[in-house]
Order: structure tokens, then C-alpha cells, then sequence
């Protein structure tokens, strides 16, 4: 699986200072609900320490795991396009601890600089493609006919 790099290690230094600036430090006990699909994601998150299950609602069924994320990863991306509901649900699996951006704030600074408006909107879809294939590739795994995933 292709790896993506974490969202800070593609802006440009000081990108990427304004951006840290706007964030402050969170914390989520183990079993925490981050947010559900179809919530308002009006916030995102960069993991500092621990991990957060993504899960997909499937109706009848229990939410199954779609992928986990860990230190250095971007939490939530719904947040940077219109409706802004998030796409997937997030829970914690341990402790976490995070830094928490408010969405609209850093929209504005992403106006104001094109430079991080660009760079941020490009990691971001980056991301999103990851993590389309991983949960394509997941729910094929649980609930596809054997053969379905990717060839060898």
C-alpha cells in the first residue's frame, strides 16, 4: 500500500508554522466517539500520541474499521469541503493526544496564504485518495466475494 506522508511534512516550513500556531492541545480517553459520520466537522486533528479506528456506517451491520491512524496523522478532512459532515466516524482506541485546528479559522488562513491554501488543499486530497483505496479495499475484504480484492 502506497504510503502518504503526514500532512505537516508537505507545507512548506512557514506554512506550517502558521498553521501549529492555530492549534491547541487535546486529549481523548480510550473509547472516546471523536465524531460520526454525517456530524458536523467543523474541527480537524493532527495525532501527536496513540490511535484513532476510522469506521464506515453499513446499515444492519455493526461499524467495521476501515483504517487506524497514529502519530503524525491528520484526523478528519471533511472539514475543507462543502457540506462539512464528516465522511466516516472516528474513535479512539487508547489514549489520545492530538492537536485540534478550528476548521473555519484555518480556512481563512488558507485565503490569506495561497501558498498553505495550496499545499494543504494538495495533502489533503492526497490523503482522501489514500484512504478511499484503503476503504475500498477493507470492505471488499469483509464483504466482497472471495476473488474481489486486488489481484496478486
Amino acid at each position: 500500500m502506497t504510503v502518504v506522508p503526514h500532512l505537516l511534512d508537505t507545507l512548506p516550513a512557514g506554512s506550517r508554522e502558521r498553521l501549529l500556531r492555530l492549534g491547541h492541545e487535546v486529549a481523548f480517553p480510550a473509547g472516546t466517539l471523536i465524531f460520526e459520520e454525517g456530524g458536523r466537522a467543523d474541527r480537524f486533528w493532527i495525532i501527536r500520541s496513540g490511535s484513532v479506528s476510522l469506521t464506515v456506517h453499513i446499515p444492519g451491520r455493526r461499524a467495521p474499521t476501515v483504517e487506524t491512524l497514529g502519530s503524525g496523522d491528520l484526523l478528519g478532512w471533511s472539514w475543507l469541503f462543502p457540506p462539512y459532515a464528516w465522511h466516516l466516524g472516528a474513535e479512539a482506541r487508547g489514549p489520545v493526544r492530538a492537536d485540534e485546528f478550528d476548521a473555519a479559522t484555518v480556512r481563512v488562513l488558507c485565503g490569506e496564504d495561497l501558498a498553505l491554501g495550496y499545499a494543504l488543499t494538495h495533502a489533503v486530497a492526497e490523503i482522501i485518495a489514500h484512504r478511499l483505496k484503503a476503504t475500498r479495499m477493507r470492505l471488499l475484504d469483509l464483504y466482497g466475494p472471495y476473488g474481489s480484492g486486488p489481484t496478486p
